[in-house]
C-alpha cells in the first residue's frame, strides 16, 4: 500500500449540514476502495478562484491515507461523480506524514474543537479591511529590512505590480575593416 496526500473542495453546502458528515464522506470512499485513513483535517475555508459547480467558496480537507496502487484511478472516478466533492488533488507521498498534521488532526478529533460554519456563498473576503498592505508606495517591501525595492525581483519573483526595467541597449561595436589591394 501507498501513502497518498488529498486535498479536497467540500461544497460548503454539505459543510452546513455538519463537518463530520462532509469529513466522513471523504472518509468512506479511501475506506470503499480499500485505503485506511492515517489523518484528516479541515485544512481551511476560502473562496474560489473561479466558479466551480456553481459554487464561489468552498471547505478544504487535508488527509494522508494508505491506499493499494491499484485503486488510485477508481478513487478518482468515483470522487469525480461525486456532488460533495467540487474538487480534488492526490498525490503519492514518499516518507512519514509530517508531525504537525498528526497533530492538528488530533486536535481536531477531540470533542472540544468546533468547526466554524462556512459563510454564504456570496460573501467576498474583499468586503473585509485587511490588517496590513503592501499598498502604501514607500518604496519599502513592509519585511522589517527597510531596503528600498529596486525592480521587485529582489527574491526571484516578481512583486504585485513591478515592472521589470528594460535592459541597457548594446553600444555598436566597431569592427575593423580590411581593404585587398
Amino acid at each position: 500500500m501507498n501513502t497518498y496526500e488529498g486535498m479536497f473542495l467540500i461544497d460548503n453546502d454539505v459543510v452546513r449540514s455538519g463537518w463530520d458528515r462532509a469529513k466522513a464522506s471523504v472518509v468512506g470512499l479511501i475506506e470503499k476502495h480499500g485505503g485506511s485513513l492515517v489523518t484528516a483535517r479541515r485544512w481551511d475555508e476560502r473562496r474560489l478562484a473561479y466558479t466551480i459547480k456553481k459554487k464561489n467558496r468552498a471547505t478544504y480537507l487535508l488527509s494522508f491515507f494508505k491506499l493499494p496502487h491499484d485503486a488510485h484511478a477508481a478513487l478518482n472516478r468515483d470522487l469525480e461523480i461525486q456532488e460533495f466533492c467540487l474538487r480534488h488533488l492526490i498525490l503519492r507521498h514518499e516518507g512519514e506524514v509530517p508531525e504537525v498534521e498528526l497533530k492538528a488532526s488530533e486536535i481536531e478529533n477531540e470533542g472540544t474543537f468546533e468547526v466554524p460554519e462556512p459563510p454564504d456563498d456570496a460573501y467576498d473576503e474583499a468586503d473585509e479591511p485587511r490588517e496590513s498592505s503592501d499598498d502604501d508606495d514607500d518604496g519599502s517591501d513592509d519585511f522589517g529590512d527597510d531596503e528600498p525595492r529596486n525592480d521587485g525581483f529582489k527574491s526571484g519573483r516578481p512583486l504585485p505590480g513591478a515592472v521589470r526595467k528594460p535592459a541597457e541597449p548594446k553600444q555598436p561595436t566597431e569592427t575593423a575593416t580590411t581593404t585587398e589591394a
